[in-house]
């Protein structure tokens, strides 16, 4: 057990392929050192998508969370769903933002829903079962209103059930497939104006979110992104 008297130090990897210059990834570091006032240490490290194996256990062991960066296509869509797949099934806190929504719905379509056909468009725009597919208009560099689901682990983050957040993504959920990733557990907990898939989350796990939008991009050391925090206070209590 962890000395209450000494800042809590935590483990987080960030899976995806870092780009130097790219404002969403250099947010993120960012975004985990805005929370540091609550007495927390993060080591962030980032992880190439190629250098995950299937399975991950080895690479990622001794980790207290998992969030998946925006920047796909990755250089390896094996290695970033084998370390999702890791983290459903460790019960390891998760953080997904843009591409890292993308990829977590992916892997839930592939390995629980039994879709091994289940695809993303960005790789494949002909595939047979398209779950991610191109929005009907881009949202690089918007900023929109999140509708999200009372109740659900986000709107507890947030401490509310509307948010205005900024988006770098040209890909999202396919409706025609929502349903049944819904009646196979994985839960719609935020839309946008239209009724559009924005956050999606997994109930029973102790932190699994995903969001379309970048969350780490608001975040300031005077206003740390409340849902960045309560990503880091899972895996603080999982330390």
């Amino acid at each position: 057990m962890q000395n209450p008297q000494l800042p809590a130090h935590v483990r987080i990897a960030v899976v995806g392929d870092y780009q130097a210059g790219n404002e969403t990834h250099e947010a993120i570091a960012a975004s985990v050192d805005h929370h540091g006032c609550d007495g927390l240490v993060a080591e962030v490290t980032w992880v190439p998508t190629d250098a995950v194996a299937a399975p991950p256990e080895s690479l990622l062991q001794g980790l207290d969370g998992l969030w998946v960066a925006p920047g796909s296509p990755y250089r390896s869509l094996e290695g970033a769903l084998a370390a999702i797949r890791h983290a459903r099934l460790a019960n390891l806190p998760l953080l997904g933002t843009c591409g890292g929504f993308q990829h977590v719905v992916l892997e839930y379509a592939r390995h629980v829903l039994a879709f091994a056909d289940a695809h993303h468009a960005e790789y494949d725009p002909y595939a047979s079962r398209l779950f991610i597919t191109p929005l009907s208009c881009s949202l690089v560099g918007m900023a929109m209103e999140v509708h999200l689901e009372p109740g659900s682990r986000a709107a507890a983050a947030y401490g509310g059930t509307r948010v205005v957040e900024r988006y770098y993504c040209n890909f999202g959920l396919n409706a025609d497939h929502e349903a049944e990733l819904v009646d196979g557990g994985l839960i719609v907990s935020g839309r946008d104006a239209d009724g559009e898939a924005r956050v999606v989350e997994l109930p029973g796990h102790d932190f699994f979110v995903a969001t379309l939008y970048v969350p780490q991009t608001s975040s300031s050391a005077t206003a740390p992104h409340p849902l960045v925090g309560a990503f880091l206070a899972a895996a603080r209590a999982r330390r």
